[in-house]
């Protein structure tokens, strides 16, 4: 029986086009608090870029519901500019600046350059080897080097596996196969990684990104397969985190809406998301 769930969220907790609906709100520091009282999860880009403060990171706790977990990437220092080596004083500062989230962090998220090839792995290896337990991790790879089905491709795999690591699938499938001029398009297609998608569950907490084209109606036939195998998964006693994007996260939230609702109808209250509320219909004048 089904006793887990499916953690989804989207890339950020503001955006300016939300202007209207439930994440509405004139006040930018209640944009979290907002946020998670639909969504359970959020990735976390900003620790690409630099950590919090620690106070912070205490408010983004205290702004958030007991079940709501973040999903925060690792800074670009350890994995782009120093590749994984030398990084240990990096590394210990950025967990430990996390771990004032308590319960509430859910992935540390390694996202590795797509100069990141497989002839690093045994690098890859000792760092992953060398990250503290009490943690979970995810990690995405965007070298076509790791996509081969190869010896290289089982070896990433059966590491992952023996470490309890998560795969972090991202499907730009939608996006690069439904391409249109406009310029929210093209940034995405040049900053989404075109890699094959192998889905796979190699620990507890899988993690699937999924990018729509512009037109999200339009494309559902890419994201719907992915119910049938969250479902699988959670049968398996897995807890699935599923972040919805578009182009540019104009639309990501009705994404996301339409995700949970056709999750529930195959397994019922698997999906960790709360519906908007219906909004008043203004009676007319006369």
């Amino acid at each position: 029986m089904q006793t887990s769930h499916c953690y989804i969220g989207l890339a950020q907790w503001n955006h300016s086009a939300w202007s209207d609906g439930p994440l509405a709100g004139n006040i930018p520091r209640h944009a979290l608090g907002r946020y998670s009282r639909y969504f359970s999860t959020v990735e976390g880009n900003t620790t690409f870029y630099g950590l919090p403060e620690t106070h912070t990171v205490q408010e983004w706790y205290q702004n958030t519901p007991d079940h709501f977990r973040f999903c925060f990437k690792l800074p670009k220092t350890i994995t782009h500019e120093l590749s994984l080596r030398h990084c240990e004083t990096e590394l210990n500062e950025a967990l430990q600046r996390l771990s004032a989230l308590q319960e509430k962090l859910g992935l540390v998220c390694i996202q590795l350059p797509d100069s990141f090839s497989p002839d690093e792995m045994d690098t890859l290896e000792r760092f992953l080897l060398g990250l503290p337990k009490e943690l979970n991790y995810g990690i995405e790879v965007r070298h076509l080097g790791f996509y081969q089905k190869d010896d290289t491709e089982r070896r990433f795999n059966a590491l992952l596996m023996e470490q309890g690591i998560n795969r972090i699938q991202f499907d730009t499938r939608a996006l690069f196969n439904n391409p249109t001029p406009d310029a929210e398009t093209q940034d995405a297609l040049s900053a989404k990684p075109k890699v094959p998608l192998h889905v796979i569950a190699t620990g507890q907490s899988p993690m699937v990104r999924f990018i729509t084209a512009r037109d999200w109606q339009g494309t559902l036939n890419y994201l719907d397969p992915w119910l049938n195998k969250i479902s699988q998964w959670l049968q398996e006693g897995r807890t699935p985190f599923v972040f919805l994007h578009t182009p540019s996260n104009t639309h990501a939230p009705e994404v996301a809406e339409h995700f949970a609702e056709q999750l529930n109808k195959i397994t019922q209250n698997a999906a960790l998301f709360t519906y908007w509320p219906e909004m008043p219909v203004q009676e007319g004048l006369f």
